[in-house]
């Protein structure tokens, strides 16, 4: 596996983290690989490690290669640069595809609460869309002044037929980013008649991420075994989606 770091020309402070996996002639059956930008949550004010490196790892060990986005936060920016980030992210990873052996039409963008309002924002109000948007209880209406840095669109009135194919997860518990964020935003995509697949776990506080002792802080707050099954289930979803490695022998 490589790892290489990579400062942004929209802002040099913000880094995007690619791990890229090997391809050796023993694996014939895989030239090019799907890849995951992933975008961690913390309400535009950081963003947090427990939604970044492990789930990149997590991704990896399904053969997808994996970025992280260390996108622009805190009071004294706004939106539109970190969105800005978010863009030149993606763009990054489509025009070096060959250098990363990624497959550039088999990208998905991960966002985790306010990374999830900044995937779902490339989804629906991006230059270039990824192919597909998974979102783990995202923020998507304009209604949480007092949880985020900075005002932000609301996403619901963004949805239009070009949205990619979303996988959506959050929890009925969650009093941070309550799930009537995540019902508005199935409710727009199915309406634009975009395909999506969600699951809404009873229990979880929120910022759960994989729901795994190793991502967990050492908080058993933030571990869950019916919510950890999320991440199955979107690898099972993006298998359907955009198809599994090939076997072309017995």
């Amino acid at each position: 596996m490589n790892i290489q770091f990579i400062q942004l020309s929209s802002n040099p402070q913000s880094t995007l983290t690619a791990y890229s996996l090997d391809t050796t002639k023993r694996m014939k059956n895989i030239s090019t690989r799907p890849a995951v930008l992933i975008l961690p949550g913390g309400g535009y004010y950081y963003t947090s490690d427990r939604e970044a490196e492990p789930v990149a790892m997590a991704y990896l060990s399904e053969g997808y290669h994996a970025f992280i986005l260390r996108y622009s936060v805190g009071e004294d920016k706004g939106f539109e640069d970190s969105f800005r980030d978010a863009e030149e992210a993606l763009a990054y990873v489509r025009n070096h595809a060959s250098e990363f052996g990624v497959d550039p039409e088999r990208i998905a963008v991960v966002g985790f609460s306010a990374g999830g309002h900044l995937a779902a924002s490339l989804g629906t109000m991006g230059t270039f869309r990824p192919r597909a948007l998974i979102l783990g209880y995202p923020c998507i209406l304009s209604t949480l002044e007092d949880v985020l840095a900075f005002p932000v669109p609301s996403l619901e009135e963004r949805v239009d037929g070009n949205t990619p194919p979303s996988f959506l997860f959050s929890t009925f518990e969650d009093r941070i980013v309550p799930v009537e964020h995540t019902l508005e935003f199935m409710r727009a995509l199915s309406r634009a008649g975009v395909p999506f697949e969600s699951h809404i776990f009873q229990h979880g506080v929120h910022g759960l991420s994989l729901g795994k002792p190793l991502s967990s802080a050492g908080q058993r707050s933030m571990i869950d075994d019916d919510f950890s099954q999320w991440f199955q289930l979107s690898i099972s979803w993006l298998h359907r989606l955009m198809g599994d490695f090939p076997l072309d022998r017995e």
